[in-house]
């Protein structure tokens, strides 16, 4: 065995009544669901299994990568709200249809592939933008929708670097 972890609530402390466990090889996992598969610990039947699907590790320098490409504009659209599978190539596809897309990008938690929930889109016009800005604002990309305007949450940046917020 390499390694073991026992899953606890992260607000109670309690076990969570699972745990993952790293074998050296997969003849070695293999034994160990036959030996102990079906037997029971402190009175319950344990059920021992290789998950379903191995996990992997995100390549950063695709995602490093992504960032470096992005084409700052004076007419640039900050999105809130993304659903977290929402990927830089679908923000520009969804946004093409109102506008030259120069660039667009998601946001991601520092060193990992997370999602932050927001983006760019950078247009190559002012009206452009604005045509982006009215007529998708609110409307829903995989599944989630953007944060109203209203609120602040999608904006123009215009060439001179004010925000501009009209009703």
């Amino acid at each position: 065995m390499l390694q073991r972890r026992v899953m606890y609530d992260k607000y109670s402390g309690r076990s969570r009544r699972f745990a993952f466990v790293t074998m050296k090889t997969a003849e070695d996992a293999n034994a160990a669901i036959e030996k102990l598969n079906g037997t029971e610990i402190g009175g319950r039947e344990i059920k021992v299994n290789i998950t379903e699907k191995p996990l992997q590790s995100p390549d950063l320098s695709l995602l490093q990568a992504e960032d470096s490409q992005f084409i700052d504009s004076p007419h640039k659209v900050y999105v809130g709200n993304l659903a977290k599978t929402v990927t830089t190539e679908i923000l520009k596809n969804f946004f093409s249809d109102k506008g030259k897309v120069v660039s667009a990008k998601v946001s991601r938690v520092p060193g990992t592939s997370k999602s932050s929930g927001f983006g760019f889109v950078s247009f190559s016009s002012e009206e452009e933008a604005e045509a982006a800005i009215s007529s998708l604002n609110n409307s829903v990309i995989a599944g989630r929708s953007k944060n109203s305007r209203k609120q602040g949450i999608v904006r123009l940046r215009s060439s001179m670097g004010r925000d501009r917020l009209g009703e």
